[in-house]
């Protein structure tokens, strides 16, 4: 049964199969019943395809309010900005995905069972940065509970002292999903033994990662179609190479989704990397496989920049295992990693130098504006870039077509009276002609080479910046703690030191913030060094390569 939607976000289509949607634009649903996270429709321009089943909201009568609504809001949209053009629903960390090759994969060649550890309140849906709601409470002898104060019914003075501060009504916010609430009230176990350990140190400009002591690279190289079970199965694997150890590994695209999953569920105050897109149809032609083995290496050149995702034994056990029993046993270990989510706070070691947590906040409410200003920019030379690659594409090249066609006319139309035709002049139009021709062709290949690379690495970097709101709001809650948490021990509600408690646990988030805000910057300096380096060089070689054809083009009509 056919449903009317309205678009609540822009979806440039990228293949035949799939249609253009605007924002705002009425749409034709034909089935309520998403594909894989896709619906198939007709738009009001009157094109039929598929678009994604999130990126539009279908209008409800009031008696069927009750029904569930198909429109997901991707984690991270920046202050709900009707601008931003979200991951599309095949990404990790949206509820509906679209299944590549490797989904339909029963793991019998990686895993003889499935290892994935569910929190027990995982129902609650995706936290901060893509992250599951942790449970607060292990049944583990190496941990420790925090005590809590018990009052009796009689005692009035010893309850005033014991009044906890209240929890987020909201059990959807990403600041009670992520477990780092129950971190900064102190609910979190301590564990007797952390085996790992991060530090953040004071910089020049604040607040920083310690840099990893053994940096190192990684390539991404060869993507191969292989097959399995006599041809019945198909999937791409990649030639994934260390620097530090030398030896390639070959990773399908599963491996790389398990890896990104099991940095989502660790790292709450991170912004980790979204993973190339997956697609519906195609996923075995050239241009796509291109394309995602050079956003897979843009991805992993920012995993192993990054000072603590770098150290991830998760990620070493992705880069290094190739015997089917070891990789077995440390996906097992890793999934079952118990410093994760709010108790990957209790691994960060934070400076001693003290920060007035108004300067933070102060700090963090400008990154906040930046990000949504870069947010916005970014997402604007996204389109216009990618407006140019249509035109480049087509308008561009049928353009010079035309005008050499209408060249090589003219030379025809010379040589049709003899007498007073110039074979020297008639070949020059027509090489002139052929010239236009070859510069139409020319300006639909310059796109692989400069505009291409440039909107990889402007994806990679949406993907980060919808990932700051949700940690920002980690931050935000936690300032919303500790000035409860003041309140009530002024008013004698509360020990001083239940609300130092509190204060102290707000600083280390306010610092690992910082810290990832200050890694932020680093990496968009060089990376937009080098992505506007790199585009230019190309424009220049591209153009100068028009230039020199033009000219020996020209030369011609000095020969009579």
């Amino acid at each position: 049964m056919s449903v009317k939607a309205v678009a609540i976000y822009t979806f440039l289509s990228e293949n035949k199969e799939e249609i253009t949607i605007q924002e705002n634009e009425e749409v034709v649903i034909f089935d309520e019943n998403s594909v894989d996270g896709w619906f198939q429709g007709e738009n009001s321009r009157g094109e039929r395809g598929l678009f994604p089943a999130s990126y539009v909201k279908i209008n409800r009568t009031r008696s069927n309010s009750s029904v569930t609504d198909c429109s997901i809001s991707p984690a991270g949209s920046l202050a709900n900005d009707s601008s931003y053009l979200p991951p599309t629903p095949n990404t990790s960390f949206n509820s509906v995905q679209i299944y590549d090759e490797d989904d339909y994969d029963d793991w019998d060649d990686w895993d003889d069972r499935s290892t994935v550890v569910d929190d027990a309140d995982n129902s609650r849906g995706p936290g901060a940065n893509g992250h599951a709601y942790q449970a607060q409470m292990f049944n583990n002898p190496n941990v420790k509970y925090r005590s809590k104060l018990v009052s009796g019914p009689d005692s009035i003075s010893s309850t005033r002292k014991c009044c906890m501060v209240g929890r987020n009504l909201n059990r959807f916010s990403s600041f009670v999903r992520s477990g780092v609430e129950a971190f900064v009230l102190g609910d979190v176990p301590m564990m007797a033994k952390i085996a790992e350990s991060y530090t953040i140190e004071m910089g020049t400009l604040g607040p920083q990662w310690e840099d990893n002591p053994q940096p190192f690279t990684c390539s991404i190289e060869d993507p191969t179609k292989q097959t399995k079970f006599k041809g019945i199965k198909t999937y791409i694997s990649y030639r994934v190479t260390p620097s530090h150890t030398g030896h390639p590994v070959y990773r399908r695209y599963k491996h790389f989704d398990w890896l990104y999953n099991r940095l989502l569920h660790k790292f709450t105050v991170i912004s980790v990397p979204h993973l190339p897109e997956k697609q519906a149809t195609g996923r075995f032609e050239e241009d796509f496989i291109e394309k995602r083995k050079r956003r897979l290496i843009l991805w992993m050149n920012h995993m192993t920049s990054h000072p603590v995702l770098s150290q991830y034994e998760g990620f070493e056990h992705f880069l290094m295992r190739t015997d089917d029993k070891q990789w077995k046993l440390g996906k097992r270990r890793a999934e079952k990693d118990e410093m994760v989510g709010a108790h990957f706070m209790l691994t960060l070691q934070i400076p001693t130098e003290h920060q007035d947590l108004q300067d933070v906040e102060e700090r963090v409410d400008n990154f906040r504006s930046f990000a949504k200003k870069m947010d916005d920019s970014v997402m604007q030379l996204t389109h216009v870039a990618t407006e140019l690659v249509r035109k480049h594409l087509g308008g561009f090249r049928k353009e010079f077509q035309r005008l050499g066609n209408s060249f090589q006319s003219i030379s025809q139309a010379f040589s049709l009276d003899p007498p007073y035709r110039s074979d020297t002049l008639n070949n020059a139009i027509s090489h002139t002609g052929r010239t236009y021709e070859n510069i139409g062709e020319m300006f639909a290949e310059q796109p692989k080479y400069d505009l291409f690379h440039m909107l990889d690495k402007l994806s990679l970097y949406q993907g980060l910046l919808a990932n700051f709101p949700d940690i920002i709001h980690l931050q935000k809650g936690a300032f919303a703690k500790v000035k409860e948490s003041q309140r009530m021990s002024d008013e004698g509600k509360m020990d001083q030191a239940e609300a130092d408690g509190i204060r102290k646990r707000c600083r280390t988030v306010g610092f690992a913030l910082q810290a990832e805000m200050s890694h932020f910057h680093q990496r968009r300096e060089v990376d937009f060094k080098d992505m506007m380096q790199a585009y230019l060089r190309e424009q220049i070689d591209f153009y100068q390569q028009i230039v020199q054809q033009l000219e020996r083009t020209l030369r011609m009509y000095d020969c009579f």
